[in-house]
């Protein structure tokens, strides 16, 4: 799965969630991945067709990227990385009081910190992801 091939990256989504539809045993991965897509109903017809694209102007969300945004979420709760986003997150969850509701909002901030990180070919800038997920608490 930790591959930068967006081919095999997909492959092993698309495999995790047939995995996961056949009853099969999953590895941990694949079971992350199966029950983020599970949250997702919109995607479950979507997740098989490994080569269809999406782009921006489309107005339509990237299934694969959007599932992976949730993924790299759960990894930086998992590890509190960067350091105080577990407390960000549990005052985002006492506001909204809906967990998948609160991923999207932080996802919002993953996505717009890689954006911005593209386009002005620089590192990932993790103080101003905290900054923008603590302006959630306060929103």
């Amino acid at each position: 799965m930790f591959s930068q091939d967006r081919s095999k990256q997909r492959e092993f989504l698309a495999s995790s969630w047939q995995k996961h539809i056949n009853g099969e045993i999953l590895e941990p991965l694949e079971l992350q991945l199966a029950l983020i897509v599970q949250k997702h109903p919109e995607y479950h017809a979507l997740i098989n067709d490994i080569n269809l694209e999406y782009f921006p102007e489309q107005g339509k969300t990237n299934p694969f990227l959007h599932i992976n945004l949730h993924l790299a979420l759960q990894d930086q709760l998992t590890l509190d990385q960067p350091i105080g986003i577990n407390d960000i997150h549990k005052k985002l969850i006492a506001k909204h009081s809906d967990t998948h509701e609160v991923e999207h909002l932080m996802m919002e901030c993953i996505a717009e910190m890689i954006f911005n990180s593209q386009k002005n070919n620089t590192t990932l800038d993790q103080g101003n992801y905290l900054v923008n997920l603590k302006k959630l608490i306060k929103s």
